[in-house]
C-alpha cells in the first residue's frame, strides 16, 4: 500500500511541475490576453455608458418638448366645440340680420361675437381666409367643383370657415373650387 501512495505522490509532483512550466513559459502571453481582454472590456462599457447618457438627454427632450405641446395645445377640444358654436352663432346673425341692421338683437349679438372672436384669437385661434385664394389640401376641404370665371383650382365660396390653433390646423375650410370657365 505504502508502493502506491508514494508512487501516487509521484505522479501528483511530476504533474505540479509540468503545470508550473506551462504556466512560467505562457504566463506572460495569459496576462497579456487578460489585460487585452479587459481593455475591451472596459471600452465596451464605456461606450454603453456614453450611448445610455445620451439616450437620456434625448429623452429628457423628448419629454419636455411633449410637454410643451401638451400644454399648447391643450384647448383644442374646447376651442373646436366653441368653434362649432360660432358657426351657428353666425347663422343666427345671419337671421337677425334680416330684421335690419339698425335692431337692437343683431347689435347686441354683433357685439357678442366680436367679443367671441377676441377671446378666440387670444387662445391662438386664427380663422382661415380661403375666397380667391389657391386651393391648399393641407388648408381646404373641396366640397364641390363649378365652373367659374376665376382660374381652375381658385377657391369661389367657402361653405364653412376653417380655423388654425396656432401652427396647427383644428378644422378644415370646406370650400367649393373653380374648375375653370365653363366648355360651350
Amino acid at each position: 500500500m505504502k508502493k502506491n501512495s508514494s508512487r501516487q505522490q509521484e505522479v501528483n509532483s511530476s504533474a505540479q511541475i509540468k503545470q508550473e512550466s506551462l504556466v512560467g513559459t505562457a504566463g506572460g502571453a495569459d496576462s497579456e490576453d487578460a489585460m487585452s481582454g479587459l481593455q475591451a472590456d472596459l471600452d465596451r462599457f464605456r461606450d454603453l455608458a456614453l450611448r445610455s447618457q445620451a439616450d437620456f438627454e434625448n429623452y429628457k427632450k423628448r419629454a419636455a418638448r411633449e410637454k410643451d405641446d401638451a400644454v399648447k395645445y391643450a384647448n383644442s377640444a374646447l376651442l373646436q366645440q366653441l368653434v362649432s358654436i360660432l358657426d351657428n352663432f353666425e347663422l343666427g346673425l345671419a337671421a337677425a340680420k334680416t330684421h335690419g341692421d339698425e335692431s337692437p338683437i343683431y347689435s347686441g349679438m354683433v357685439l357678442v361675437q366680436k367679443q367671441l372672436n377676441d377671446l378666440l384669437a387670444e387662445n391662438g385661434l386664427e380663422p382661415i381666409e380661403a375666397e380667391g385664394n389657391k386651393f391648399d389640401p393641407n388648408l381646404h376641404e373641396a366640397i364641390a367643383h363649378e365652373p367659374n370665371v376665376s382660374p381652375e383650382g381658385t377657391v369661389i365660396r367657402q361653405a364653412r370657415r376653417g380655423y388654425r390653433l396656432k401652427d396647427r390646423l383644428l378644422r378644415p375650410a370646406r370650400v367649393v373650387v373653380s374648375s375653370g370657365p365653363a366648355k360651350k
